[in-house]
């Protein structure tokens, strides 16, 4: 068996692979971001990540920092729309230090005043470096655009105004809200038996109630196409188009996932990167994404180029998705296809730490985790017929929406 799953007594989930390497790693994941706030509560879920280092009922923050560090680990944290982690790599020796900071983090911080107060500054000089990078704000400011007035569309960050704003009532207001046990997901890979690391974890977790979280999340309201240009202090143009896709457990979500492999993935040689940068030499950056949440999906083409290029390089962009839409791939394109991506999944389950989270994860999303085999066996069935339906469905023009950073006039 690739890795084993069980359910803690108090409810929580844990999925565990176990790996004869010296390094392990291990995370809690909870399915609380920040699209479970309200739009006053914009960057709480963020705000939260950052306080529950600040010291708990039995360590002060400077005890938290240096627990894994002392002993050559390290403890990061991170919050998306979605979910909040906080994890850990450390020695396999070390797996106790590491569960037991983990949970006494997550379950005991005390969110003294004074930190409170010291870490919105933090986070505010967080948010003006975000505006420094238009390569990275476009991201949010297009989700925006997608969902007007809908938490989905709030920066993860949150405002200035909202973070100095946020009080510890508010931040226990949220935990209790949001961080049921039943939302939970323990992560582990590393060189230990799930026996052990159950009795580990159980011990770690022996006075935690049941906790049940009931709060369901609001759905996006209907999608309107929208297009926004903005003057920016900037070098470049920058510019993202796209629309809402498909949520994370649809069955089309593996075909889009490949379908924007094809049209601009990693790989050096996507349809974008070959057919813009590479034969025009317009573009530096030039990619396509896909965010599925956990109820719709974000599908779009981001591009970096001079403002005397961004009207031809937004024209070569609609003639790669015309291309996808009326012209099926043939069979060895297909196959190409289909064993890049695998290639690609199977060298980042490669890495311990990136695959440890991607465990927790599906589990904690999809209630399940797919084996390599099964991922496989669900890529290969995707057909040519497939790859185009889903492109007639996602990349019509009438339903692309766009956000375009243009430099100030001199």
């Amino acid at each position: 068996m690739e890795f084993e799953i069980f359910e803690l007594s108090n409810g929580i989930r844990v999925v565990h692979k176990q790996m004869d390497r010296p390094v392990a790693h291990c995370g809690l994941m909870v399915m609380a971001g920040s699209r479970d706030e309200s739009l006053e509560e914009e960057g709480l879920a963020h705000f939260i990540e950052h306080v529950l280092f600040k010291g708990t009922t039995k360590r002060k923050a400077y005890h938290i920092l240096s627990r894994m560090e002392d002993a050559g680990g390290e403890l990061n944290a991170y919050t998306d729309k979605e979910t909040t982690v906080i994890y850990s790599s450390f020695l396999e020796s070390d797996y106790n230090r590491a569960i037991d900071l983990i949970f006494d983090i997550n379950f005991n911080s005390i969110f003294p005043e004074k930190e409170i107060q010291k870490e919105k500054e933090v986070i505010i000089d967080e948010i003006n470096s975000y505006k420094d990078s238009p390569s990275e704000l476009i991201f949010d400011d297009f989700e925006e655009t997608l969902f007007p007035n809908h938490p989905l569309g709030m920066n993860i960050l949150g405002t200035p105004e909202k973070v100095k704003s946020f009080s510890r009532k508010d931040i226990l207001n949220f935990i209790s809200r949001e961080y049921g046990n039943n939302r939970m997901v323990f992560s582990s890979v590393g060189n230990i038996s799930s026996a052990k690391l159950k009795r580990m974890l159980d011990k770690a977790t022996e006075h935690l109630p049941a906790k049940i979280s009931t709060h369901t999340r609001v759905a996006p309201p209907a999608y309107q196409t929208k297009h926004v240009s903005v003057e920016k202090s900037n070098f470049q143009t920058h510019a993202v188009l796209g629309t809402r896709s498909y949520y994370a457990n649809h069955e089309k979500s593996r075909t889009l996932h490949l379908l924007n492999n094809i049209l601009g993935g990693p790989g050096m040689n996507s349809r974008l990167n070959l057919n813009i940068r590479e034969k025009y030499g317009f573009t530096y950056n030039i990619e396509s994404f896909y965010n599925p949440y956990s109820d719709t999906g974000v599908f779009g083409i981001y591009a970096g180029t001079d403002p005397g290029t961004i009207g031809k390089t937004l024209k070569l962009i609609d003639k790669e998705l015309k291309k996808l839409r009326e012209i099926k791939l043939g069979t060895m394109q297909l196959t190409k296809a289909k064993r890049q991506i695998l290639g690609q999944i199977a060298m980042g389950q490669e890495n311990n730490a990136s695959l440890m989270l991607a465990l927790g994860k599906s589990l904690l999303v999809f209630d399940r985790v797919d084996t390599f085999e099964e991922i496989r066996a669900k890529i290969e069935g995707i057909t040519s017929e497939d790859l185009q339906d889903v492109a007639n469905e996602i990349l019509a023009p009438e339903q692309m929406s766009s956000i375009v950073y243009k430099p100030i006039a001199n």
